[in-house]
């Protein structure tokens, strides 16, 4: 008989949940017995990263995808604001790489079928 490492794990999790239900460790958590709130977002998130960016959410990590686009955006801005034509190619080739970067993150996800 074939064991799934992922049922196992889902068993083990399953478990550790139950126990900490029956020691009442659950009934600490600020939002136990509270109805979940609408994240934004969370409709367009794909189902397979949605419990991962929720963990990370609430851990007060941002995705890497996530930074990727905020050091983009803090490229673009730096970018529109140089005064220099050398500052403002060196910014450009930052920018191209990390472009570059993002595309092929992007890629990896479709090709992996998680986006």
């Amino acid at each position: 008989m074939l064991v799934n490492p992922l049922q196992l794990r889902e068993d083990e999790i399953g478990r550790k949940l139950d126990e900490a239900h029956r020691s009442g460790e659950l009934s600490t958590a600020q939002s136990y017995g509270k109805p979940m709130l609408s994240d934004a977002g969370w409709v367009q998130t794909p189902d397979e990263f949605r419990m991962g960016f929720k963990i990370l959410k609430n851990a007060g990590v941002v995705p890497p995808e996530v930074e990727l686009f905020h050091q983009r955006a803090q490229l673009r801005a730096a970018l529109a604001a140089a005064s220099t034509e050398p500052d403002r190619l060196a910014l450009q080739k930052s920018l191209s790489e990390l472009e570059q970067r993002i595309s092929l993150r992007l890629e990896a996800l479709r090709a992996s079928g998680s986006l």
